[in-house]
């Protein structure tokens, strides 16, 4: 297989087969260019790549003053860099980026349709660039983790000897998926989804640019909305929804959610994160899930998702109903609440859809139970009242110097000393003496407590003999 160079194709994406910037033809009209789609074939996402790395959006953290992409595109030295990161957040993007502006010559080798054979050929033709020209090249292999062991060897040579800057773009664990000897010669960088208002500057960009629509179209913001809730933070997604969008109105029209939905063939979830459908949906969720009924809540669960609810929201509601409407009737459901707010950290939007529902499944089938709400309520409604009163005398902390004289701790009976580790003695203040809060149900595991407390209440009240609870 050819190079680039070798067939007169431009070696980068902003260079012409001469070297210099390229040239794209004026189109006819704005209303041709955004009907076709094209400036020279290109599609939106590609014209709208940034010239500059000030021109990128999002991915400050690698990007800053003093950060090591700045300090080696200033610097113009050999690099070999690893750039991880989800679908569209700018990683071929970097790499065009910093070839351009440190003038390098910019080989872009896929992963999933080249070989071996073509990366020994591109790293051939580099070798004889920089020994005859000193010019360097940027390697840049992109999905590298789709290449075995073997394929990802033929590159350490030519890393190691600096016959190549290196830029290898992968959306996998690199600590899983790149071979050690390439990472360790690597700088990796992680790159993140972009924000909200980062898509929304793409976007702006987009509809105005010269390179883009060039204002031949509107957004309303509305649909706008919409627009970023289908990217997931993904701005190559972006822009392809919304030249979609641009194909289906007029020039000077508008793009509205009914036409954004037709372009991308994708319902908007009418939904507002804060206002009424935020509370209403979160409520009939939590009832779905009270009330039992798992399909109503999973369907609940999806209209969330799928509106761009905040993950981390869900699974906190999942955490405190855990407690508040299953609580002693399945003790594990809050485990299982617990460890789904965990991998929403830990893994993220789109996988942990699936931890968040199996979540909701646990607790939409468990028994259910309201007691420990109504026990923690019910005690909290008296401290509130007044009913606090002295903790009793045998109760107090007697291990200071002049505790014994006080008399704290006269009287104490320490209960692993009596039979079921349970002996009468008064724990509770005067005031709240013989008071039942927790009122355990028969749901569930739950059950078993109502035995087990009535039992114990009976030994502290002096109403049955000390024994096993």
């Amino acid at each position: 297989m050819t190079s680039r160079a070798e067939s007169g194709q431009p070696e980068g994406l902003f260079d012409d087969p001469a070297g210099g910037p390229a040239q794209s033809p004026a189109p006819e009209s704005a209303a041709a260019s955004r009907n076709t789609g094209t400036e020279a074939g290109q599609p939106l996402a590609v014209r709208m790549r940034p010239r500059g790395l000030d021109e990128v959006v999002g991915q400050a953290h690698l990007l800053g003053p003093g950060t090591p992409i700045r300090q080696l595109v200033d610097r113009d030295a050999p690099m070999s860099l690893v750039l991880w990161g989800p679908p569209g957040t700018g990683k071929t993007t970097l790499a065009t980026v910093v070839s351009h502006v440190t003038s390098r010559r910019f080989v872009e080798v896929s992963a999933v349709s080249d070989g071996v054979k073509r990366v020994r050929a591109e790293i051939d033709l580099a070798r004889r660039e920089l020994g005859m020209t000193g010019r360097q090249t940027v390697l840049f292999v992109d999905e590298v983790h789709r290449f075995n062991k073997a394929q990802q060897d033929a590159l350490l040579p030519a890393v190691e000897n600096r016959w190549v800057s290196f830029i290898g773009a992968t959306t996998e664990n690199p600590f899983f998926s790149v071979i050690s000897p390439l990472l360790s010669r690597s700088l990796l960088l992680t790159l993140q989804p972009l924000g909200e208002d980062d898509l929304r500057e793409v976007i702006r960009r987009a509809l105005a640019d010269e390179r883009g629509l060039r204002g031949a179209v509107g957004l309303d913001p509305a649909a706008e909305d919409h627009l970023i809730r289908l990217a997931g933070g993904d701005a190559r997604r972006t822009l392809t929804y919304l030249e979609a969008g641009s194909l289906v109105v007029e020039e000077g029209g508008t793009i509205d959610v009914d036409v954004l939905e037709r372009a991308v063939d994708r319902a908007a979830v009418r939904y507002d994160r804060e206002g009424d459908q935020h509370y209403d949906v979160i409520s009939a969720f939590i009832k779905s899930i009270r009330g039992s009924d798992v399909d109503a809540a999973l369907h609940y669960l999806a209209r969330m998702i799928e509106a761009g609810e905040d993950p981390r929201f869900i699974a906190r509601r999942l955490v405190v109903h855990a407690s508040e409407d299953v609580g002693m009737a399945d003790p594990t459901a809050l485990q299982t609440a617990v460890a789904a707010a965990q991998a929403v950290e830990l893994v993220g939007l789109p996988e942990v859809r699936i931890n968040l529902a199996q979540a909701v499944i646990h607790l939409a089938l468990a028994p259910k139970s309201n007691a420990v709400v109504k026990a923690v309520d019910e005690a909290l409604g008296d401290v509130r009242k007044g009913l606090a009163g002295a903790v009793p005398t045998h109760l107090r902390e007697a291990h200071y110097t002049g505790a014994k004289q006080l008399g704290h701790g006269k009287g104490y009976k320490y209960a692993h000393d009596h039979p079921g580790g349970v002996v009468r003695q008064q724990y509770a203040p005067d005031a709240v003496d013989g008071r039942e809060y927790y009122r355990p149900t028969r749901h569930g595991a739950e059950s078993r407590f109502t035995e087990v407390l009535a039992r114990i209440r009976s030994v502290l009240r002096g109403t049955r003999a000390n024994g096993t609870p």
